[in-house]
């Protein structure tokens, strides 16, 4: 029987390593702004429902509350044995599902493009943009290469607001340096903010471009964005 609070200690000690190069999730575990669900194996679409009702939960918590460093981390209890090919696929079908499901309450976050080829692109549920980042044990980057599948959804409006206050590139190089010493690199697939499209570095793999992100928006077009 799967112990989900053991599967969640054991992310938190992930993080706490001392040589983990972000320093964004080690800020959100010291706020206490780090949620965790754990739900099944990530091949099933038993959690689905339970998974976008702690996403909504948790954007109601981070609305109120504000403020930067605020993650929800969706830890899956299996497969333990992927492949990369084999955690991008899962991953993709997902997020489709719980996209879809966001589709039919609400439409998408107007400030960001619906569009996954769109550098402007970001992940929408509750009318609130994500960025992706996935981890899994086989991740060919160590600082991803995670005991289980998880997938951690970061709310896009802290970019933004870190952004305006100067305080994203003084972030984004430490956690370079950190990433070239911890994992031997630099995630080749790491783009500087708005170059590309983010789905690229949503999986952790290094794709060869170009690439087609299999995503299929669903939601509402309106006036301020589009699925086309």
């Amino acid at each position: 029987m799967v112990n989900a609070d053991s599967i969640a200690g054991e992310f938190i000690q992930f993080i706490r390593n001392k040589d983990f190069p972000c320093v964004g999730a080690k800020s959100a575990l010291a706020k206490n702004q780090l949620k965790f669900l754990v739900a099944r194996h990530m091949a099933c679409p038993a959690s689905d429902k339970d998974i976008l009702t702690f996403l909504y939960d948790f954007v109601d918590r981070y609305r109120e509350k504000g403020g930067h460093f605020h993650s929800a981390v969706v830890i899956f209890s299996g497969p333990t044995n992927m492949t990369e090919a084999v955690f991008e696929e899962f991953l993709w079908k997902r997020l489709q599902a719980i996209s879809d499901m966001d589709a039919a309450n609400y439409r998408y976050d107007a400030r960001v493009s619906a569009d996954p080829s769109s550098p402007e692109f970001s992940y929408s549920v509750k009318e609130e943009a994500f960025f992706i980042v996935g981890m899994h044990p086989a991740s060919s980057r160590e600082s991803r290469r995670f005991s289980y599948p998880a997938l951690i959804f970061n709310p896009h409006a802290q970019f933004e607001s870190m952004k305006k206050t100067n305080k994203y590139e003084s972030i984004k190089e430490v956690v370079r340096k950190k990433d070239i010493a911890f994992s031997g690199s630099v995630n080749p697939m790491l783009s500087d903010y708005r170059e590309s499209p983010e789905t690229q570095q949503y999986s952790g793999k290094n794709y060869e471009l170009p690439w087609k992100c299999p995503l299929q928006i669903n939601h509402e077009p309106d006036a301020d964005n589009s699925t086309t």
